[in-house]
């Protein structure tokens, strides 16, 4: 069935929309407020942005996210890359256990993951601090990134592999020249999602973080509880911001635009 979108439709799904977004928008908006109270609107200004160069809690917490971000960003997008290639090409005994084991950490809730993992760190004394963010934000991004390259493998064209080894070339050449390139805007996707799931992560985070060791989210949620500030609209805003241009990357580069 297609046509002309009914009006009551049209209504329907623009009020939806404004259910989800205006707390957004009115986020954006005051962060250009120049009151320090969110409750009333007197005037333009970009204070609490230049103010956020003056927190250093907030610096180093971002510092630290980056960190975490990048290392598992390369980790997860590394070991779901291979992952993915070893569940789609190769045929191994127990290769149904693992491709059910794969979609546990997508379903699992976080509070779970966390505690489990807080438990692990715990049994085998190993201190909380940036590692164990990394090695907990690794265990629940790879999953997500084995989903996106294994997506990209179907829909690959397995007969210009055929026919390069045909013609004389040897696997690695094959993998370098003919896979990798149909698999990049895979392998891009699933590193985009990674950074933004490990950036924006709270819950796990702050069940395995160690002293000195807090990333922005958990730097924010400590602001909120003691006192609702213009600067948190403003860091809220740029993180927004950067998330949302990092999901449209993301969904451009899952549908393989890049030949």
């Amino acid at each position: 069935m297609s046509g002309r979108l009914p009006r009551w439709l049209g209504v329907v799904v623009a009020g939806v929309y404004l259910f989800l977004h205006l707390p957004l928008l009115v986020l954006i908006a005051f962060s250009f407020n120049e009151s320090r109270f969110s409750a009333a609107w007197t005037g333009f200004t970009l204070e609490w942005y230049r103010r956020l160069l003056e927190r250093e809690d907030i610096l180093l917490g971002l510092r630290n996210s980056l960190i975490v971000g990048l290392t598992t960003t390369a980790l997860a997008t590394l070991g779901g890359t291979l992952l993915a290639l070893a569940l789609a090409r190769h045929r191994f005994r127990g290769r149904r256990v693992a491709e059910s084991l794969l979609y546990v950490p997508l379903v699992t809730p976080e509070i779970v993951v966390g505690i489990s993992l807080l438990s692990l760190f715990a049994a085998v004394r190993i201190s909380l601090g940036l590692g164990t963010i990394i090695v907990a934000h690794v265990a629940f991004c790879l999953s997500f990134v084995t989903v996106v390259v294994r997506a990209r493998l179907a829909d690959m064209d397995s007969a210009l592999e055929e026919a390069a080894l045909t013609l004389g070339a040897d696997e690695l050449s094959v993998f370098r020249r003919v896979t990798l390139p149909q698999l990049a805007p895979g392998i891009a996707a699933g590193a985009l999602l990674a950074f933004i799931l490990s950036f924006d992560d709270y819950v796990i985070t702050s069940l395995v973080a160690g002293s000195g060791s807090s990333t922005l989210p958990v730097v924010v949620y400590g602001m909120v509880r003691r006192t609702i500030e213009p600067t948190v609209n403003a860091i809220s805003t740029i993180v927004l911001v950067v998330t949302a241009v990092l999901i449209y990357l993301a969904d451009r580069l899952s549908r393989g635009y890049a030949r």
